[in-house]
């Protein structure tokens, strides 16, 4: 019996539809030119977390839930006296994915996520950094469908940060858009 390995739905149509299509726009002479997804960064910041830990105990689990990953608890660099604030705390959590689960996470954005969103219109095509990567943000983690509305206690947002391998936004912008992320304008 053969073993078949798991491909994500999103990468397969990287390499068989976006990756002709990059091809033929910017004219690569080796398919090894063209511009991939490195890794995406889930960022989920826990300000009150803290007068109460209990608050980012249910980020933390709302955010494993959505990646599928264990989160990186991020700590502050330092003391802040106007917001309470000391040196060590926890103020945020961090996802970084990768290969299987960075392609099943971008299709999950970009199939279920964003339709959802209320009043959606598209994403910003000035969220570019100037070497290729992109930067969104969800205000509401109930967009996805592995949260259960009636266990949220507080609505909480992401930060998303897309890292391409493309050396200018323009490339990247068309990488993300063939793939299917909705940016206004193209």
């Amino acid at each position: 019996m053969v073993e078949t390995k798991y491909v994500p739905r999103l990468y397969k149509k990287y390499k068989e539809e976006v990756v002709p299509k990059l091809i033929k726009r910017f004219n690569y002479k080796n398919p090894m030119e063209v511009p991939r997804i490195i890794k995406i960064v889930v960022n989920m910041g826990v300000g009150e977390a803290v007068q109460d830990i209990k608050h980012l105990e249910r980020a933390e689990e709302d955010l494993k839930l959505i990646t599928g990953q264990k989160p990186l608890i991020r700590r502050a660099k330092k003391s802040e006296a106007g917001f309470k604030l000391r040196k060590g705390m926890p103020v945020g959590l961090k996802v970084t994915l990768r290969k299987e689960r960075m392609w099943d996470f971008l299709d999950k954005v970009i199939s279920v996520a964003l339709p959802r969103v209320k009043d959606f219109k598209g994403l910003n095509p000035n969220s570019f950094d100037g070497r290729g990567n992109y930067a969104f943000g969800i205000s509401e983690q109930i967009v996805f469908p592995e949260i259960d509305y009636d266990k949220v206690d507080r609505i909480r947002g992401m930060d998303i940060c897309i890292h391409t391998s493309a050396e200018t936004d323009e490339e990247a912008l068309y990488l993300l858009s063939y793939l299917g992320l909705p940016i206004r304008g193209v």
